[in-house]
């Protein structure tokens, strides 16, 4: 493997979109330019990122994670790293690491409870750098994030969190399922009295309504990143996440603990890998025009005080290649803060609402 390559040289106030040739990095970069920005692509295939740097008139190098020196080297004129590949729980560690030892911000796109809880563990050394991590930056977890701290200045006493949200009209992509895939077999996960308290994966349903949608939907319990970040962003202690699924799916993953060993063997995770390398890479841009997420949150106090209040976004996907590049926009301009932040600890919870096509309200207090 070629350690990097260049296809053109930049200052150090430049950015590398590393996993470019993956479904939501190509977005990013396709998108990138009406940001004003010209990300460097960067993975590890070769005749993919060089397919598409080419077509965007984009830089690009080649190197891998598991040789640190050679990522290094290739950080050591970068302001900032957009972290594209997953699976996080392999991929973040490195490109951490990398972008510590090279003084380079680092945002990426992790949904994974654990992974934030391991960032957040660089939060010392960030700020010793003088440089922001940032993970989370795209759907999982600016809107649910931004929507934590809002109502949690509705109502500052707060001590319980529900989120709920809700996809309607795309689907995942092949990166996003095979993600999935590592996480299959595992608990789920709130938080309790300000701890992380593991759970049957779907313990709790219930039907909610989003403002803007016809029809009731159904939610189950995930240990979705806000478990970490919404805590980090409203200091409040009990928090509990939902997503939408079909009720009868609901049911078989209420029984998955009978069958966890099965899901954590090579042999059943083979089968599922081959299934989802089958799907399309994601949805096309018709689909994605089309496709609207919901999310709303309720905070409670205790003397049982509530405020609700929801969101309406573009499909996951092109909200998360908006998201990022604002936030990339205004690290490469100096707005940061050293240290672990979330997005809406870094910039606000209005950070959301500088997103193209989204809407919030109150809908109680």
């Amino acid at each position: 493997m070629e350690r990097i390559v260049y296809f053109s040289c930049m200052q150090r106030n430049s950015i590398l979109l590393y996993g470019a040739n993956g479904y939501t990095g190509e977005l990013i970069a396709r998108y990138a330019s009406q940001y004003g920005l010209q990300p460097i692509l960067a993975g590890r295939k070769k005749t993919a990122i060089e397919a598409l740097a080419k077509e965007l008139g984009l830089p690009f190098r080649i190197v891998g994670l598991d040789d640190s020196a050679a990522l290094q080297a290739a950080l050591e004129d970068i302001s900032l790293v957009i972290q594209a590949a997953g699976p996080y729980h392999i991929t973040a560690q490195p490109m951490i690491d990398a972008c510590i030892a090279t003084n380079t911000h680092y945002i990426d796109l992790n949904g994974d409870l654990d992974v934030f809880e391991l960032l957040q563990g660089y939060d010392k050394q960030a700020k010793a750098k003088d440089i922001m991590i940032l993970p989370g930056a795209g759907f999982d977890v600016v809107p649910t994030d931004c929507l934590a701290l809002f109502l949690k200045q509705q109502l500052p006493d707060a001590d319980h969190l529900t989120i709920a949200f809700a996809v309607i009209g795309s689907a995942l992509s092949r990166g996003t399922s095979i993600s999935t895939l590592h996480k299959l077999g595992t608990p789920g996960a709130t938080r309790k009295n300000g701890q992380i308290a593991y759970e049957p994966m779907g313990k709790k349903g219930m039907s909610v309504t989003f403002p803007g949608y016809k029809h009731p939907v159904f939610v189950m319990s995930i240990p979705w990143g806000d478990i970490s970040t919404a805590y980090f962003s409203t200091g409040i202690p009990n928090i509990t996440t939902y997503t939408a699924i079909n009720k009868a799916a609901w049911y078989f993953l209420k029984a998955q603990s009978a069958f966890n060993w099965l899901l954590k063997t090579s042999f059943m995770r083979s089968i599922i890998m081959g299934i989802f390398k089958m799907q399309s890479a994601g949805p096309d841009q018709t689909v994605r025009d089309k496709a609207v997420s919901y999310v709303r949150g309720k905070v409670t106090n205790a003397k049982g005080a509530t405020v609700e209040a929801s969101m309406e976004t573009p499909e996951a996907y092109s909200l998360t290649a908006f998201a990022v590049l604002v936030i990339s926009k205004k690290i490469i301009s100096g707005d940061y803060k050293p240290g672990y932040q979330t997005p809406s600890s870094a910039y606000g919870a209005d950070l959301i609402m500088e997103i193209p096509g989204v809407q919030r309200e109150i809908i109680h207090k």
